[in-house]
């Protein structure tokens, strides 16, 4: 995956926006609903890389299954995220669903219809 790529796919996701809150190196996702962050990249970094947030056990399976290319994430919250080496060791389909997955970790959630206290 390319940073261009990855800056692509990410503002495709739903009320998605870029920001750079840490300065003009690090490009920031987050949903515009409620402003939380989804992903954090340097894109001009070497290696280039995408942390982003994740379910604890699945982040755990990950750093297992590819050790050297999936870390806690870095300056982040260690059981809740992870940064990714985007190298092309892990594939690019699956960077997206773990993109779409943290997107919809803090995404807002639809409110549900008042339930008819009536019946």
């Amino acid at each position: 995956m390319t940073p261009d790529a990855l800056v692509e796919f990410c503002l495709s996701l739903p009320q998605a926006t870029e920001t750079f809150p840490f300065g003009d190196e690090i490009s920031v996702f987050k949903t515009s609903g409620n402003g939380k962050i989804f992903a954090l990249s340097a894109l001009a970094g070497d290696p280039f890389s995408v942390s982003l947030k994740c379910d604890p056990e699945e982040g755990r399976a990950l750093r297992e299954e590819f050790p050297g290319h999936i870390h806690p994430g870095y300056h982040l919250n260690k059981k809740h995220w992870i940064t990714i080496v985007l190298d092309g060791f892990v594939e690019d389909e699956l960077v997206e669903q773990l993109l779409r997955d943290s997107h919809a970790l803090v995404r807002p959630k639809v409110p549900q219809a008042p339930r008819d206290s009536a019946k």
